[in-house]
């Protein structure tokens, strides 16, 4: 039987799981992974790998996936790529109607793939509305060009743009980089041109870099690059009218781009992941020696630090958590 794995940011799986035992009865071979403040990208995946191998049937599976371009979503593409998995297959979106019609559809099919089908055909003519009036006609459109197509236009150098000086939206300090928190909450809060993952580390991985660049939301590009090369454009001219946001892994980062010149004013801590050795600041900030030997160089060269893992929340001092843990010792 095709294994199915359900996964999701926060109870979401777990809910869906539970209602679809209310409609459809208990079923073998489903199991759940659910994404928690505390965990990293790399702890995600590892609960995948865990999940799957509960399943009878490894060969064929099929994973039922919240939020396209989430970490849920990211770390099971990159799941993907480790191995040869011709039968494994991820569907977004996931809701009480998906998991019942691959409860239905894997009765009779083999592969994953068959159930898929069964999976978006159901999601499809799950959606109502009342009164029916309100429901919208369907509209044929145009697929929107990729980025990959656009033509990319080089400009000389020493060409000025705008005022020459690169703008700064936000910069936050995120394990997860470009999710769903980002990509939604975030990017309409301060509006950004484009998105700047700045990590040595993804620069370097063609997946991840994909999967970063397809995660920006509609009309903002996304770039990956090492921290030296945003030392290197940042005062280049041609990115003066550029409003970015930019997406650090951690505060020495953050460091090492400022000694190289760059001139940051504040910095939002949204999520630093747990390991072993690492103090919790908060729920979803945790801390190694060598974060808060960082964190102390931005607190005494003048930045705000201020912790909120969406817009929302009521923003903490961070060099305050970091007294408070009795880690500025």
């Amino acid at each position: 039987m095709v294994g199915i794995v359900l996964a999701s940011h926060g109870g979401l799986a777990e809910g869906v799981l539970s209602s679809g035992a209310m409609i459809f009865g208990s079923q073998d071979d489903v199991a759940t992974v659910s994404l928690t403040p505390d965990m990293g990208p790399d702890d995600f995946k590892a609960k995948l790998v865990e999940a799957v191998s509960t399943l009878s049937d490894q060969e064929h599976v099929l994973f039922l996936v919240d939020l396209k371009g989430g970490t849920p979503y990211n770390q099971t593409v990159t799941l993907f790529g480790e191995g040869e998995h011709d039968d494994w297959v991820a569907v977004t979106g996931l809701s009480l109607p998906m998991l019942l019609s691959a409860y239905e559809s894997r009765v009779e099919a083999q592969t994953a793939a068959e159930v898929a089908r069964g999976v978006y055909q159901g999601a499809k003519v799950s959606v109502n509305v009342v009164p029916e009036s309100l429901t919208p006609e369907a509209v044929v459109t145009a697929a929107p060009a990729t980025r990959a197509g656009k033509s990319k236009l080089t400009l000389a150098p020493g060409t000025v743009l705008g005022d020459g000086k690169i703008k700064t939206a936000l910069v936050r300090i995120d394990s997860r980089l470009l999710h769903g928190q980002v990509a939604t909450a975030w990017a309409k809060q301060v509006s950004p041109t484009r998105i700047v993952v700045v990590s040595d580390g993804v620069a370097r991985d063609p997946m991840r870099k994909t999967l970063i660049t397809e995660a920006a939301p509609p009309g903002v590009r996304a770039n990956v690059i090492p921290v030296s090369k945003l030392v290197e454009i940042w005062e280049d001219p041609r990115f003066g009218s550029t409003n970015a946001l930019f997406l650090f892994e951690n505060p020495e980062d953050v460091v090492r781009a400022m000694d190289g010149g760059v001139d940051f004013k504040e910095v939002n801590f949204g999520s630093m992941a747990h390991s072993a050795g690492k103090v919790l600041l908060n729920d979803t900030l945790s801390v190694g020696p060598d974060d808060v030997k960082a964190v102390r160089t931005l607190h005494e060269r003048g930045l705000k630090l201020f912790a909120q893992k969406v817009p929302t929340d009521k923003p903490q001092d961070v060099w305050g958590l970091v007294v408070k843990a009795g880690l500025n010792k």
